[in-house]
């Protein structure tokens, strides 16, 4: 039978009790000790994903053991060796194709060493993750009652791969659109680039906040190891698409905006019976778009080094999307901060979300006494990097 593999890494110290239950009661230290320590190893079997055209494959999870700061902290050669690593023993358990999870995929180049040096192809699932993330934002447009031809979006992380292919996309569909990321030259030049191609008119900040403040439709996707979508700076009836893991946005706006919709862009739905042995977090039957492409490339047995590299071709995202739909991949049910989000939750917010605009709060958050309690320099803006 036709098998992936894809790697893995614990997203939290959370995430890190999953894997190894024996590290509870340790401290943070002690625990990031060990898991620059200890090696990569197969996390799981996968069993019973089938095509509704009635194909079926298997296939493993990989960890690369190390959390997102770790990535980020270790020397760059040291970090892509241990993903090399794990690439490898997935070709040593018989998969034709791996998939690059995570930060596994924003190390180096975008898993193009990783794919020289791997005897069989890998993709980062970029394109399939791109394609659900505005599925996944659409959906949540419509939810709220936004017509997209008159609203203001933003992407934070624009310049990053995923990011800046959302941009292109929306730049198309929205009538303003802001482009957030760290490096105001490479935004610069971005927008610049982009201008004569779509039809939205472009502006471009490194200022995260003012980016948000500006957008009825948002789209995160950075590599930040903090918060960089914060509750006071959301407009209300405001959209967030969080396509990055770890999360962007703040938990407080979940207890502080009843007024806001924050969706989990890439929860796909699985065809089949999968059975994973392994606990993500995330309800039966489903996976992350990054996941999925994997698995959809095998099923359509495309053993191809599918999104490599930091530039995104949007033909295979239209490609991935439609193959996707061929093999009965969906999005799966609506989800925020790890949970559900129910039909009976989108309708207060938005109740609440009319509410703030009658009364003429059409900009600011209805936190405002949380902004007046900070200092009078204001927050320090997290740095942004830009995913995968």
């Amino acid at each position: 039978m036709r098998k992936f593999g894809f790697l893995i890494h614990p997203l939290s110290y959370k995430d890190v009790l999953r894997y190894e239950p024996r590290a509870a009661g340790k401290g943070r230290p002690l625990i990031k000790k060990i898991l620059e320590w200890m090696p990569e190893y197969k996390v799981s079997d996968i069993h019973g994903v089938r095509s509704k055209t009635g194909g079926e494959i298997e296939g493993h999870f990989v960890a690369v053991p190390i959390l997102p700061e770790q990535f980020l902290e270790l020397p760059r050669e040291e970090v892509l060796e241990r993903v090399i690593r794990g690439a490898n023993l997935a070709a040593q358990w018989g998969c034709s194709i791996v998939g690059l999870g995570g930060f596994t995929s924003v190390i180096g180049d975008g898993g193009i060493t990783v794919s020289e040096r791997c005897p069989i192809p890998v993709t980062t699932g970029n394109s399939y993750t791109i394609a659900a993330a505005i599925q996944s934002l659409f959906r949540g447009a419509e939810e709220m009652g936004i017509d997209l031809a008159t609203a203001d979006a933003a992407v934070i992380g624009a310049t990053g791969s995923i990011g800046s292919a959302c941009a292109q996309i929306l730049g198309n569909r929205v009538a303003r659109l802001t482009l957030s990321a760290r490096n105001a030259t490479r935004l610069k030049n971005l927008t610049h680039a982009m201008q004569p191609h779509v039809t939205a008119r472009l502006d471009w900040t490194n200022d995260i906040a003012e980016a948000v403040r500006k957008a009825d439709l948002i789209v995160t996707a950075t590599a930040s190891v903090s918060n960089v979508v914060e509750p006071e700076d959301l407009r209300p009836g405001a959209v967030v698409c969080e396509v990055s893991l770890p999360h962007d946005v703040s938990r407080r706006v979940a207890s502080e905006r009843d007024d806001v919709l924050v969706t989990e862009g890439g929860n796909i739905k699985i065809p089949g019976d999968p059975n994973f042995n392994f606990d993500f977090g995330l309800p039966d039957a489903t996976a992350l778009a990054c996941m999925s492409e994997t698995m959809i490339l095998t099923l359509e047995n495309r053993f191809e080094n599918f999104s490599l590299g930091r530039g995104i071709n949007l033909d295979k995202v239209l490609e991935i999307e439609r193959l996707a739909a061929k093999h009965g991949f969906e999005l799966a049910g609506m989800r925020a901060f790890d949970e559900p989000v129910t039909p009976e939750q989108i309708a207060h917010i938005r109740e609440r979300a009319r509410a703030a605009k009658a009364s003429g709060n059409g900009r600011a958050s209805s936190v405002s006494a949380v902004e007046q309690a900070r200092p009078p320099q204001g927050r320090a803006k997290p740095p942004v990097t830009q995913v995968k």
